[in-house]
C-alpha cells in the first residue's frame, strides 16, 4: 500500500514533537532542527548546499517527510519558498549556506519582507569561534538581513535550536507576517545536546501582536460608514494573508458598496461582481480611481496607502474624507495618511465583529445617497478605460494574449505568477481573478525573476492546478536557470512570454518622461527561446500572429506533464494604460496616446 507524503509528514511531526521513553535523547543540531521542521509540519524546503550547512543537509539525508528541492541559485530558492507561501497561507522554508549562499539570497528575503510574507529562511555560518575573523565564507548574516527581516537569531548554542525554531515560526506565521532569517553556525550543527521534544508553547514578552480590534473603535466606524453618502471599501494584501476573502465578499454584499482591491488583494473580491470597480493605483481603472479621490467615508482594509495606490499624498489630502483604516501593524496605520478611525487588529476578526454589529443595529445605509453616488460610479465606467486596439492584425498585442488566458482558464483553478514590468501590469488589468491567492507577484520590492520560481513552488503545493507564469523577456532571464530546476522535480509550469524585445516599463517611462531617449533598455542579444526551452528538456513555441494565439495556448494545456515555453512576438511600441505619471494625482490619469 502506498503511503501518502501528508502521512509521512504527520507521522514525522507526531514523531518529532514527542520524547523518547527515557524522557530525552542526544541529538546533533542538525538533527533537531529537522525535528524542529518535522514539528512545524513542513512538507518542502528549497535550497542549495556549501559547506556551512553541510551537517545539516547530512541530516536532511536521513529522513523522508520533507523533500528538499535543490534550486540552480539561492535567490531562487527563497522565491520558490515565498511563491508557496503566498499560494498556501502556510510558511515557506529556505535552506542557503553561509557568505555568498546568504548574499545571493537576500533579494528573496527583501521581496518577502516588502509584501509581508511567511518565511523561515535557515542560514549556514562559519564556526562561533571563527565569527568576526573574516573566515572563509563569511558574512554579517545578522546584520546584512536586519532592515529586510521581521527578526533575525544566531544560534550560539544548541541547547537553544528547538527553542530559537519555535519562536521564529512563530513570529513568522502572526501578527504582521513576514520573513525571519535563522543564522546556524557550522560548529552548533553538529554539537550535540538532550533533546526533549519540540516546545509546545512559546512566551515572548516583546513580542504580542493584538489580534481582536477595540469594540468602541468598531462601533465608530459602523456608525460612519452606515451615514456616508459616498461610501468606498479600499482592500489590500492584509485581506488575503489573514484568510478573510470570504468575510470582505460578505460585507460588500450586505453593504452594497462599491469595492477596490490593490495589486496585492486581487481576487479577495470576484473581478466580475459588478460592485468591484477594477484595480486602483498608477495603473488603475478610471473608476476604482475617481471613487477613491471622491468618496466622503474610505474603509480601508489590510492596506497601506503606498506611493503606486494614492499618487501624491497631497493631492490626495485636498479632498475632505473621513477614513477608517483596519490593519494589524499599529506602524502602518497614519503613516501616510492621517486616518480619522484606526483600528488594531487581525482583518479576520475586525471583519466579522463589524459584520455582527451591522447585523444587530439593523441599521441600513441611505439608499438614496447610494443610488445617486453609484450613478456617479457608473457615469466614470461608461469611459472603458481598459478598451484596446488590435491594430491593423498583423502584431500580437500583449493585452489580448492575457485575456484570450483569462477566457480559457477561467473554469479551472490556476494560478497565474508574474515577474515586474508592463506584462505584469497587463496581466493585473487583464486576468479577471475571482478567487484569493491566485494571484502571486512581487508588489512591494518589484523584483524581476520571481515568476519563474513562485510557479515551481506553486506546482509543487498545487499539483492538480494549473499554474502560468506571465512574465517579459528581460525578467524571465534573471531566474531562467530554474528551468533546469522544473525538469529535475517535475513541475510542468506554463511560461506565457510577452516578448517585446525592451525592458517594456523602462522604455515607457523613457517615451513619456524623457523625450524617447531610450537609454538602454532594447534588448539586443535575445536567445532563442524555444531552443533554449529544449535544451533544458522542455517544449518550447514561437508564436508571432494573432491568430495563433489561442490554439498555442490550448496546445501548452494539452501537454499536461510538461512545462512549456511559449515566446509570443508582441508590438513593442505597446504602453500600459491607464497612467497615473509620477507626483500626480491618482485621478489625472493618462488613458491612451491621444492623452501624450
Amino acid at each position: 500500500m502506498e503511503i501518502s507524503r501528508a502521512e509521512i509528514t504527520s507521522a514525522a511531526a507526531a514523531s518529532a514533537n514527542s520524547t523518547s521513553s527515557t524522557g530525552s535523547q542526544e541529538l546533533r543540531g542538525a538533527e533537531i532542527l529537522v525535528k524542529s521542521l518535522q514539528a512545524e509540519g513542513v512538507k518542502y524546503i528549497w535550497g542549495y548546499p556549501g559547506g556551512a550547512v553541510l551537517h545539516i543537509y547530512d541530516a536532511f539525508y536521513k529522513q523522508d517527510s520533507i523533500q528538499h528541492v535543490l534550486v540552480r541559485h539561492e535567490q531562487a530558492a527563497v522565491h520558490a519558498a515565498d511563491g508557496y507561501a503566498r499560494a498556501t497561507g502556510d510558511v515557506g522554508v529556505a535552506l542557503v549556506t553561509s557568505g555568498p549562499g546568504v548574499t545571493n539570497a537576500i533579494t528573496g528575503i527583501a521581496t518577502a519582507y516588502m509584501d509581508s510574507i511567511p518565511m523561515v529562511i535557515i542560514t549556514g555560518q562559519v564556526p562561533v569561534a571563527a565569527i568576526g575573523l573574516d573566515a572563509f565564507q563569511e558574512c554579517d548574516t545578522v546584520g546584512i538581513t536586519r532592515p529586510i527581516v521581521k527578526h533575525n537569531f544566531l544560534v550560539k548554542d544548541v541547547r537553544h535550536m528547538a527553542e530559537v525554531m519555535k519562536k521564529a515560526f512563530h513570529i513568522a506565521r502572526s501578527g504582521r507576517p513576514g520573513p525571519v532569517v535563522v543564522d546556524i553556525p557550522k560548529d552548533v550543527s553538529f554539537n550535540k545536546t538532550a533533546y526533549t521534544g519540540y516546545p509546545q508553547s512559546v512566551e515572548m514578552r516583546s513580542y504580542n501582536p493584538v489580534r481582536k480590534g477595540h469594540g468602541g473603535q468598531i462601533r465608530k466606524a459602523l456608525q460612519l460608514l452606515m451615514t456616508a453618502k459616498r461610501p468606498y471599501i479600499y482592500t489590500g494584501g492584509g485581506v488575503l494573508l489573514s484568510n478573510a476573502s470570504q468575510e470582505l465578499r460578505t460585507l460588500v454584499d450586505m453593504l452594497g458598496y462599491p469595492c477596490t482591491n490593490t495589486l496585492m488583494g486581487l481576487g479577495a473580491y470576484p473581478a466580475s461582481d459588478s460592485k468591484f470597480l477594477g484595480m486602483l493605483g498608477m495603473h488603475g481603472t478610471v473608476e476604482a480611481n475617481n471613487a477613491m479621490q471622491n468618496c466622503d467615508v474610505l474603509l480601508a482594509v489590510g492596506a497601506r496607502f503606498d506611493d503606486r495606490v494614492i499618487g501624491n499624498p497631497k493631492h490626495f489630502a485636498q479632498n475632505e474624507r473621513k477614513i477608517i483604516h483596519i490593519d494589524i501593524d499599529p506602524s502602518s496605520i497614519s503613516k501616510r495618511v492621517k486616518v480619522d478611525i484606526p483600528i488594531v487588529g487581525d482583518v479576520k476578526d475586525v471583519l466579522n465583529e463589524l459584520i455582527s454589529m451591522i447585523k444587530e443595529s439593523g441599521t441600513k445605509p441611505d439608499s438614496n445617497s447610494l443610488g445617486a453616488w453609484w450613478d456617479t460610479i457608473e457615469g466614470w465606467r461608461k469611459r472603458d478605460c481598459m478598451k484596446y486596439s488590435m491594430g491593423k492584425g498583423d502584431v500580437i498585442k500583449p493585452q489580448y494574449v492575457v485575456e484570450t488566458l483569462c477566457k480559457m482558464t477561467k473554469d479551472t483553478d490556476t494560478y497565474i505568477t508574474s515577474d515586474v514590468g508592463q506584462h505584469q501590469m497587463w496581466a493585473a488589468q487583464y486576468y479577471k481573478f475571482e478567487e484569493p491567492r491566485r494571484w502571486i507577484n512581487s508588489g512591494g520590492l518589484g523584483t524581476m525573476g520571481v515568476g519563474l520560481p513562485y510557479a515551481m513552488g506553486i506546482k509543487l503545493a498545487k499539483p492538480d492546478a494549473e499554474v502560468f507564469c506571465i512574465t517579459g523577456e528581460g525578467s524571465i532571464q534573471m531566474c531562467i536557470q530554474e528551468l533546469s530546476t522544473c525538469l529535475q522535480y517535475n513541475t510542468p509550469v506554463k511560461i506565457v512570454s510577452l516578448n517585446n524585445r525592451y525592458l517594456g516599463m523602462v522604455r515607457q517611462w523613457q517615451e513619456l518622461d524623457y523625450e524617447g531617449r531610450y537609454s538602454h533598455s532594447y534588448m539586443d542579444a535575445l536567445p532563442n527561446f524555444v531552443k533554449l526551452a529544449e535544451a533544458y528538456g522542455h517544449v518550447g513555441m514561437l508564436i508571432e500572429k494573432p491568430e495563433d494565439v489561442e490554439p498555442a495556448l490550448r496546445e501548452a494545456r494539452k501537454l499536461k506533464d510538461r512545462t512549456v515555453f511559449m515566446d509570443f512576438r508582441t508590438d513593442p511600441t505597446e504602453n500600459v494604460f491607464p497612467m497615473v505619471q509620477a507626483g500626480k494625482g491618482i485621478n489625472e490619469m493618462l488613458l491612451g496616446s491621444e492623452d501624450l
